[in-house]
Protein backbone atom coordinates (compact mmCIF):
# COMPACT_ATOMS: atom_id res chain seq x y z
CA UNK A 1 0.00 0.00 0.00
CA UNK A 2 1.64 3.36 -1.00
CA UNK A 3 1.07 6.07 2.14
CA UNK A 4 1.78 9.23 -0.80
CA UNK A 5 -1.66 8.01 -1.27
CA UNK A 6 -3.47 8.09 1.45
CA UNK A 7 -4.47 12.05 1.43
CA UNK A 8 -8.32 12.37 2.07
CA UNK A 9 -9.49 13.03 5.32
CA UNK A 10 -12.68 10.87 6.58
CA UNK A 11 -15.11 10.45 9.23
CA UNK A 12 -16.63 7.19 10.38
CA UNK A 13 -19.80 7.73 11.99
CA UNK A 14 -21.81 5.86 14.44
CA UNK A 15 -25.76 5.11 15.29
CA UNK A 16 -26.51 5.22 18.54
CA UNK A 17 -29.94 5.28 20.08
CA UNK A 18 -30.01 8.16 22.40
CA UNK A 19 -32.97 8.61 25.21
CA UNK A 20 -34.64 12.12 25.94
CA UNK A 21 -35.94 13.48 28.73
CA UNK A 22 -39.27 11.90 28.83
CA UNK A 23 -37.69 8.50 27.81
CA UNK A 24 -38.51 8.45 24.01
CA UNK A 25 -35.86 6.52 22.21
CA UNK A 26 -34.49 8.48 19.54
CA UNK A 27 -31.46 7.18 16.44
CA UNK A 28 -28.44 9.50 16.86
CA UNK A 29 -25.62 9.40 14.52
CA UNK A 30 -22.21 10.74 16.46
CA UNK A 31 -18.94 10.72 14.99
CA UNK A 32 -16.76 7.66 15.79
CA UNK A 33 -13.45 8.06 14.40
CA UNK A 34 -11.43 10.15 11.90
CA UNK A 35 -8.99 9.06 9.54
CA UNK A 36 -7.37 9.62 6.22
CA UNK A 37 -8.19 7.42 3.62
CA UNK A 38 -7.54 6.64 -0.37
CA UNK A 39 -10.63 6.40 -2.87
CA UNK A 40 -11.13 4.30 -5.44
CA UNK A 41 -13.87 2.91 -7.88
CA UNK A 42 -15.80 6.92 -8.22
CA UNK A 43 -18.28 6.15 -10.30
CA UNK A 44 -22.34 6.35 -10.57
CA UNK A 45 -25.09 6.78 -12.73
CA UNK A 46 -28.28 8.66 -12.72
CA UNK A 47 -31.61 7.61 -13.82
CA UNK A 48 -35.49 8.49 -13.74
CA UNK A 49 -37.55 7.20 -11.36
CA UNK A 50 -41.06 7.93 -10.40
CA UNK A 51 -40.09 11.52 -12.51
CA UNK A 52 -37.49 12.16 -10.02
CA UNK A 53 -34.08 11.89 -10.77
CA UNK A 54 -31.75 9.22 -8.34
CA UNK A 55 -28.33 9.88 -8.10
CA UNK A 56 -26.68 5.93 -7.65
CA UNK A 57 -22.89 6.98 -6.69
CA UNK A 58 -20.85 4.22 -5.23
CA UNK A 59 -17.23 4.79 -4.06
CA UNK A 60 -14.63 2.75 -1.86
CA UNK A 61 -12.07 3.88 0.81
CA UNK A 62 -9.25 2.08 1.66
CA UNK A 63 -8.14 3.09 5.06
CA UNK A 64 -5.12 1.45 7.16
CA UNK A 65 -5.93 -0.78 9.74
CA UNK A 66 -6.72 0.04 13.72
CA UNK A 67 -8.11 -1.35 16.34
CA UNK A 68 -11.49 1.09 16.74
CA UNK A 69 -12.16 -0.23 12.84
CA UNK A 70 -11.64 -3.61 13.20
CA UNK A 71 -15.51 -4.38 14.26
CA UNK A 72 -17.08 -2.34 11.65
CA UNK A 73 -20.74 -3.39 11.23
CA UNK A 74 -22.60 -2.26 7.85
CA UNK A 75 -25.73 -1.57 9.66
CA UNK A 76 -24.39 0.66 12.72
CA UNK A 77 -21.46 2.71 10.82
CA UNK A 78 -21.50 5.37 7.72
CA UNK A 79 -18.71 7.75 6.10
CA UNK A 80 -18.58 11.47 5.72
CA UNK A 81 -16.39 12.53 3.19
CA UNK A 82 -16.58 16.26 2.09
CA UNK A 83 -20.34 16.70 3.10
CA UNK A 84 -21.88 13.99 1.66
CA UNK A 85 -23.50 10.74 3.34
CA UNK A 86 -22.27 7.22 2.67
CA UNK A 87 -23.79 4.16 3.64
CA UNK A 88 -21.01 1.61 3.73
CA UNK A 89 -22.18 -1.86 1.75
CA UNK A 90 -19.28 -4.13 2.68
CA UNK A 91 -16.12 -4.34 4.36
CA UNK A 92 -13.27 -6.06 3.11
CA UNK A 93 -10.75 -6.85 5.26
CA UNK A 94 -8.10 -7.34 2.56
CA UNK A 95 -6.67 -11.12 3.37
CA UNK A 96 -6.78 -10.51 7.04
CA UNK A 97 -3.78 -9.07 7.09
CA UNK A 98 -4.10 -6.16 9.05
CA UNK A 99 -2.71 -3.78 7.37
CA UNK A 100 -5.77 -1.91 5.49
CA UNK A 101 -9.91 -2.08 5.24
CA UNK A 102 -11.68 -1.36 2.04
CA UNK A 103 -15.02 0.81 2.40
CA UNK A 104 -17.72 -0.55 -0.10
CA UNK A 105 -20.04 2.68 0.05
CA UNK A 106 -22.65 4.04 -1.74
CA UNK A 107 -24.15 7.59 -1.55
CA UNK A 108 -27.58 8.43 0.76
CA UNK A 109 -30.44 9.32 -1.08
CA UNK A 110 -31.83 12.49 0.81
Amino acid sequence: MNIALINVKITIQKNETVVDDIGNHKNNWTDYHTCFATISGEGGSKKSVAGLIVDDSDISFTVRYCKALADLDITKYRVLFEGYLYNIVSVDHMNYKKKCLKLKCEKVRR
